[in-house]
């Protein structure tokens, strides 16, 4: 059978003010869509396979969030990592769940908290890459056309043959580079050979299970050959003993049995403000608005203001304007690396007015 996993434990640092560390970005409405980030990857991924065999793996701090926002879920569809190690764990973990119920199980990998657009072809894609690996021992991953030199995204370079004939932009993967330098990106569009990591993995878990036995045999002990999973102190002894590793690192840049599909729906992974802005729908004068929000002499904005607050901005010119958790940032849209600093500072302040 199909199922679907879904890595749901990040924090979404970059979108602060509005993700914070106790609610971050997969449990919030980034997109402005009526649904979180996660109840709108949850409903995708309904429509791929029945709705019992969703795995959604977040941090232990997370399991309550999960079962507010998506209701009637069994005991093996929500797992909580006792700390964060890395997408390696993280998909060890849902998978060796799986296979307690399906040791044939086919899994789709996706992030919680990634946009999808068209997504009638994103169903379409991922169900060629379902049967592709069902009739072949490979992993897949789906690759999406770089529009941009993008520097905070991995790049995979396909090979020059298609794996399949029948299979139309099926290739062999050569090399994966991750965020490369601009320049070195442009060269990767230049040549026409390099797509974005997606970071959603299509395989069988019996492919699933050899690659962790070869390329992390450490995780392959703990996970697939033994009695792990319970108690829950036995696993945080486990996660305490892992190195962080993502599943890029660890098994697709060594494995010579991956392969790539280029994705024909959009994507972006709205990972900073700014990806958020070119993704978001904007007005006659470049503003992408979300809430209320009076402008004047105002353009190329992103503007986030909460239910219950009306915002006045007159004269910006691409700015960052969110306001949450009573806090207000107004940030030039080309100065967003600074958010780690605004976080820092304010977070030590709040620490120091409590003493």
């Amino acid at each position: 059978m199909i199922w679907c996993v879904i890595m749901a434990g990040g924090v979404g640092s970059r979108f602060w003010p509005l993700s914070q560390t106790d609610n971050p970005k997969q449990f919030l409405d980034i997109m402005g869509t009526g649904r979180t980030m996660l109840q709108t990857t949850f409903r995708r991924c309904a429509e791929l396979c029945p709705r019992e065999n969703i795995v959604i793996v977040t941090g232990d701090q997370y399991v309550d969030h999960v079962h507010e926002q998506i209701g009637d879920l069994q005991p093996h569809q929500v797992l909580g990592e006792p700390l964060r190690r890395g997408t390696a764990p993280c998909i060890a973990y849902a998978a060796a769940t799986i296979a307690g119920l399906d040791p044939e199980a086919t899994l789709i990998v996706v992030p919680s908290d990634h946009a999808i657009f068209r997504e009638e072809r994103f169903k379409d894609d991922l169900r060629q890459a379902v049967d592709t690996v069902q009739r072949h021992p490979w992993i897949l991953t789906l690759g999406v056309q770089p529009v941009n030199p993008a520097t905070t995204y991995g790049y995979i370079q396909r090979g020059k043959k298609n794996s399949l004939p029948e299979v139309k932009n099926l290739h062999p993967v050569t090399t994966f580079t991750e965020k490369p330098p601009v320049e070195m990106a442009r060269q990767f569009i230049a040549s026409g050979e390099f797509y974005w990591n997606a970071g959603i993995f299509v395989w069988t878990l019996p492919v699933l299970q050899e690659a962790y036995k070869k390329h992390l045999p450490t995780l392959w002990e703990a996970f697939f050959n033994s009695t792990l999973l319970t108690p829950h102190s036995a696993l945080e002894q486990l996660y305490s003993q892992f190195d962080t590793v993502s599943i890029d690192q660890g098994i697709m840049e060594q494995a010579s049995n991956v392969h790539v599909l280029t994705a024909s729906f959009g994507w972006s992974d709205v990972e900073t403000w700014e990806s958020l802005y070119n993704v978001s729908s904007r007005d006659s004068r470049g503003n992408a608005i979300q809430g209320d929000a009076f402008t004047y002499d105002t353009r190329n904005c992103l503007i986030d203001i909460p239910d219950g607050t009306t915002a006045v901005i007159d004269g910006l010119d691409g700015y960052i304007v969110a306001t949450a958790n009573g806090t207000l940032m107004i940030c030039p849209r080309h100065r967003e690396e600074m958010i780690f600093r605004f976080a820092s500072d304010v977070e030590l302040k709040q620490l120091i007015d409590k003493k």
